[in-house]
């Protein structure tokens, strides 16, 4: 088997931990690791554990309970509710127990609902594919149906992506058969194929709020490519019928959305990447042209650009050029807890970036408690504390403390004092 020139140590090295900041000049990737880097909850830890828990738990019931109510402003903040919930909390057992009121009420959302609703729904369905991950999680029904209004065009463009993401996510954490996950990634193309170069080789002229559909298809294809097997994935490259060629996705780069350019430009590192695993001079052909258009990116300095954009950009494509010419893929550490996650290929990238998209800041959580998900990022066994619940002192705590270490102090420091109680005449 050709071996993989992934090179490390040499690569770019982002050290991410809670307090940092958003760094301007950071890649896509690390900015979305900055992001879910963040504290869980204000003041949550100074609470007992378990009835900290148990409040999440009513919450959560309470939020399914309104979810089917008649107004449709409840139904969507029930929604809301819920999802923030199972992105902060790991609670797969108060989900199980609930899972079929969970597919029903994420079903009729998306079937009879429209805009925030449907894309709130859609949201909901990734998190519950997350909490039951390695379960039979999504019925096919459902996962018909987010395809479904993914593919509508009557529906909001912004409830459209976050199906594509939703159908990426879990059809990446159950899916298993390679005939399935080549239809869904066929799927994905009819959409994100609007950005495709046109007829005359000009850019597409997506709207803003199109693109940003396409972005989330392409970013959802990229995530199941990560499961073909490099042998079977040049086998279906060279086809040229069953997945887009190269130079289609080439013509993307050249999108005037920044999304679409970023997104494409780090699919094209993943299609090299999995290729170069059993094909050494796999799509040499393209190289000339990919480097000369990603080096115009990485050195871009067009003044009609925002200034943040602009810095984003060069920072991504840098990263795609370095691997597209010595093959250095980005290393970055993403710390938690005692733990530290390093993410040194771009499978790993997509993968990490898409639960990290659907988690937010409670990827902390999930990270260290998520059996399944330590299994996919390669994370290991769960590490198991001493004492399972930690918690703050309470403020009267605190306070007797230190009266009582005051009060010691003080009679300690009276002995060495010069006493004068009385004068002598």
């Amino acid at each position: 088997m050709p071996k993989n020139k992934v090179k490390r140590g040499k690569g770019r090295l982002v050290e991410l931990s809670d307090d940092e900041s958003v760094n301007d000049n950071a890649s896509v990737i690390s900015l979305q690791s900055d992001d879910c880097g963040g504290s869980l909850e204000d003041g949550g830890a100074a609470e007992e554990f378990g009835s900290v828990t148990e409040k999440y738990e009513e919450r959560f019931m309470q939020a399914l309970e309104n979810a089917t109510e008649k107004s449709i402003q409840t139904r969507v903040t029930a929604l809301q509710t819920a999802c923030e919930i199972l992105m902060l909390r790991y609670i797969p057992d108060t989900v199980d127990d609930r899972k079929v009121t969970l597919i029903d009420i994420i079903d009729k959302s998306l079937r009879r609902g429209k805009g925030a609703e449907q894309a709130n729904a859609a949201k909901l369905a990734q998190l519950l594919s997350i909490q039951l991950a390695g379960d039979d999680i999504i019925p096919k029904g459902l996962n018909q149906t987010l395809n479904v209004t993914a593919q509508d065009n009557a529906v909001s463009y912004d409830a459209r992506a976050k199906c594509c993401t939703a159908l990426g996510l879990i059809n990446f954490l159950s899916e298993d058969n390679i005939g399935d996950i080549l239809g869904h990634m066929k799927n994905f193309e009819s959409i994100f194929c609007g950005s495709y170069l046109k007829g005359d080789h000009t850019p597409s002229s997506a709207s803003a709020e199109a693109a940003a559909l396409h972005s989330a298809a392409l970013g959802a294809w990229s995530l199941l490519l990560t499961l073909l097997p490099p042998g079977d994935f040049v086998s279906f490259m060279k086809e040229r019928t069953l997945l887009p060629t190269l130079p289609n996705l080439m013509g993307m780069l050249r999108s005037p959305h920044l999304d679409v350019r970023m997104t494409a430009g780090e699919a094209i590192a993943l299609v090299l990447e999995c290729g170069r695993v059993h094909d050494e001079d796999f799509m040499d052909e393209h190289l000339g042209n990919l480097i000369e258009m990603t080096k115009q990116l990485a050195t871009d300095s067009q003044k009609f650009r925002a200034k943040r954009d602009r810095k984003t950009q060069r920072a991504t494509f840098r990263d795609v050029l370095r691997y597209i010419e010595d093959e250095i893929s980005p290393e970055i550490n993403v710390r938690f807890g005692k733990e530290t996650l390093v993410l040194n290929t771009w499978s790993m990238h997509h993968q990490y970036t898409a639960v990290c998209s659907a988690i937010g800041s409670g990827v902390t959580v999930h990270l260290a408690e998520n059996d399944f998900l330590r299994d996919v990022l390669q994370l290991g066994e769960k590490i198991m504390t001493i004492g399972a619940v930690t918690t703050k002192q309470s403020k009267l705590e605190k306070h007797l403390i230190n009266a009582a270490a005051f009060k010691a102090r003080t009679i300690s420091r009276s002995k060495h004092r010069d006493k004068r109680s009385a004068v002598i005449n």
